[in-house]
């Protein structure tokens, strides 16, 4: 459990039943657990995963073989905004703008990722829009596709099993989220916060390596170095360094779970702020599998979760598509989303 000065804390969590068929008296414990976690901080670590440690090596080396090409080779394998695909450059991004929230300079946030996602050639026989579900962007960068890929099935079997987990926690049907995520938009994001070689900037107290946001979807799974650099905001309104424990995972809400559950979990607020040494970045990688449900899935308030006092704070619903869009408008093309109603709120409340 990592436990900041604040009393912030994030629980760490052993899934090992739902994963190695535990019994019923052991899976209640750890959706028991997972249920107070979601409520009282939306963020937990995970143990018991059982991602092999080789594929998380393998995941980590095409990383590293990767973000190891010139800058200019690596945009390249650039794509559209619109296409959640492909390489995104230091300083084309802007996380906050995906709640409604205005930085201090526009597209500012210091960190360069590769996204690979659920293709439509992945649901053969759906009928996909095609620029949600793209072909993936394969660099030329040996073993490169094979080493994402085991990851990838891995952390995919992850979040599932997470829903499942949630399905208990929640008290819903076992089956409750296949109905959602038969061809769900998932997408792997590797990140390098990192000073790329021959880059001029003024390195300051306010250098955003990834800006305040919630993500979007169900459920997140997240590899990352032991760096300081990840923030998660506390009820408190303050900002916490949370770092994974060895061999843990750390696991997320999106959105979509706080609407789905008015609220009762959160979809926290989280940022990163990679450190400075000797005038430079320290170096930081993460690794963040979002499953974020059928695109045409239509995302309401759970029925039992709504009472005279819990109002429901999400009274029209929306699909998992028009939602996205509006997030990554803002992330990724620089349109300020003025649909985000509570987590803008929540943003500019810990800004003070």
């Amino acid at each position: 459990m990592t436990i900041a000065p604040s009393g912030f804390s994030v629980p760490s969590i052993d899934i090992t039943p739902y994963v190695a068929d535990g019994t019923p008296e052991q899976k209640a414990e750890v959706a028991r657990a997972i249920d107070e976690a979601c409520r009282t901080v939306g963020f937990m670590q995970i143990l018991g995963h059982g991602i092999p440690d080789a594929t998380i090596a393998g995941l980590t080396e095409a990383m590293d073989a990767f973000f190891a090409l010139d800058l200019e080779t690596k945009k390249t394998y650039k794509t559209p905004p619109k296409i959640n695909r492909g390489y995104s450059p230091p300083k084309s991004e802007s996380l906050s703008l995906s709640l409604g929230v205005e930085s201090a300079n526009r597209m500012n946030d210091f960190f360069e990722a590769f996204n690979v996602g659920a293709a439509k050639s992945d649901y053969p026989g759906v009928d996909l829009p095609d620029d949600d579900y793209a072909e993936n962007v394969w660099p030329e960068v040996a073993d490169f596709r094979e080493k994402v890929d085991a990851y990838f099935r891995e952390a995919k079997r992850v979040a599932e099993t997470m829903t499942v987990i949630f399905a208990d926690a929640l008290g819903l049907p076992a089956d409750f989220y296949d109905a959602y995520t038969g061809h769900s938009l998932d997408v792997l994001r590797m990140n390098n916060y990192a000073l790329p070689r021959g880059t001029n900037i003024r390195l300051d107290g306010d250098l955003i390596g990834m800006g305040e946001h919630t993500d979007y979807g169900i459920v997140t799974v997240l590899w990352a170095d032991q760096v300081k650099g990840l923030q998660v905001l506390g009820t408190d309104g303050s900002w916490n360094d949370v770092s994974p424990a060895d061999d843990a995972l750390l696991i997320n809400l999106g959105d979509v779970t706080g609407r789905w559950t008015n609220d009762r979990w959160m979809s926290t607020l989280h940022r990163v702020k990679p450190p400075i040494v000797d005038g430079t970045i320290e170096r930081r990688r993460s690794a963040a599998y979002f499953h974020d449900g059928d695109i045409d899935a239509l995302i309401s308030t759970m029925p039992h979760l709504v009472d005279a006092e819990h109002p429901n704070r999400y009274p029209e619903p929306i699909t998992v598509g028009d939602h996205i869009r509006a997030k990554l408008a803002g992330s990724r093309a620089g349109k300020k989303n003025d649909a985000a109603g509570a987590e803008k709120e929540r943003v500019l409340s810990a800004r003070g």
